[in-house]
């Protein structure tokens, strides 16, 4: 007996049972058998070709109308069988790519970590969410002597080229470490690498700072990234970090302006990426002056628990669902 044979007559005798006692205990056993064709691959209009077999046999002479309604049923099916199947292959491609992109993921967070260095005169808190799966932000943190340079970066663009777009720049970064303390030196060579290596229609902004302890002063530069914040605390009050500059990629011969700023103790040096001022609510995105009211809530608190409740209540914010990519930093002058 074939395999084929086999099936029609398990399939004929828990029909049988059923048209005779129609019991649950009977369609329960129809349904275990369905699981069992399911594991040898018999297709939708294969059942119904069964089944049509089948009731030849146990009703001989079925009405022409019903054998009529069988052969539609199984062209039908036929149909619904081509699309079944082209369905079930897209979702194990579809699973495949989610399996490969969970990888890559987790190589980029291991990639990509920047660990925050311990530093006496400051106090220093990140929080770095991706929206989606792949981070298009990064930050890094260099210590080299008694200084301390910080940069955050966004990826103008989303999904896994600008997730390799944003590696290719960290390894680029660490290749420069002679301008890691001038940071408007950093951004114009940042800058050659982009504009030879990058898509085009892919751009990325960054700001770089660099903390001096022996002047405590702040030097910096932008290309094209958000405006940060600086908080004076003699004056209790919030200022924009603003560094004007093109974004990384479009000129190879963009030169870029130097910034310093002294910084005292109780200061603030708050910088972030558009995922936090774009973040958007049922009435509308929110203002600047909104992150500024929720870092003045929490600024008496360790700038990691500042951030982390910054956070917290933006993505309450906006139900729980990140529209964009959001990285936050404070630098907080102790000593």
């Amino acid at each position: 007996m074939t395999a084929k044979d086999a099936l029609m007559e398990r399939y004929q005798d828990l029909l049988s049972v059923y048209l005779k006692a129609k019991t649950e205990t009977t369609l329960y056993k129809g349904q275990q058998f369905s699981r069992k064709l399911l594991e040898q691959q018999i297709s939708p209009e294969d059942l119904v070709s069964l089944h049509i077999q089948v009731m030849d046999q146990l009703f001989p002479d079925m009405s022409e109308e019903m054998r009529d309604s069988f052969d539609f049923l199984l062209e039908s099916m036929i149909g619904y069988g081509f699309a079944y199947r082209e369905h079930q292959s897209l979702r194990d491609k579809q699973q495949q790519l989610e399996s490969e992109i969970e990888v890559a993921a987790s190589m980029q967070q291991t990639l990509l970590l920047s660990d925050v260095p311990g530093f006496d005169q400051l106090d220093i808190g990140v929080v770095s969410v991706p929206a989606k799966k792949m981070n298009g932000d990064y930050y890094n943190f260099v210590k080299s002597g008694n200084s301390l340079s910080v940069a955050v970066a966004d990826i103008i663009g989303k999904g896994i080229p600008a997730a390799l777009c944003m590696s290719m720049i960290k390894y680029a970064m660490d290749s420069l470490p002679e301008e890691q303390m001038k940071p408007h030196l950093l951004l114009e060579n940042l800058n050659r690498v982009v504009e030879q290596n990058v898509h085009s229609n892919m751009f990325i902004t960054m700001f770089h700072g660099v903390y001096e302890p022996e002047s405590h002063k702040f030097y910096y530069a932008g290309a094209g990234h958000e405006p940060g914040f600086f908080y004076h605390a003699k004056e209790d009050e919030f200022h924009d970090l603003i560094a004007k500059g093109l974004v990384l990629g479009v000129s190879r011969t963009t030169t870029y302006h130097p910034y310093e700023k002294m910084i005292e103790v109780g200061d603030m040096v708050i910088l972030l990426s558009d995922g936090v001022t774009e973040c958007r609510t049922s009435k509308g995105f929110i203002e600047r002056e909104e992150v500024v009211a929720l870092i003045r809530k929490y600024m008496d608190l360790p700038s990691q628990k500042i951030v982390e409740n910054v956070f917290q209540e933006l993505d309450r914010l906006q139900g729980f669902e990140l529209r964009d990519d959001f990285t936050l930093i404070i630098l907080k002058r102790l000593v």
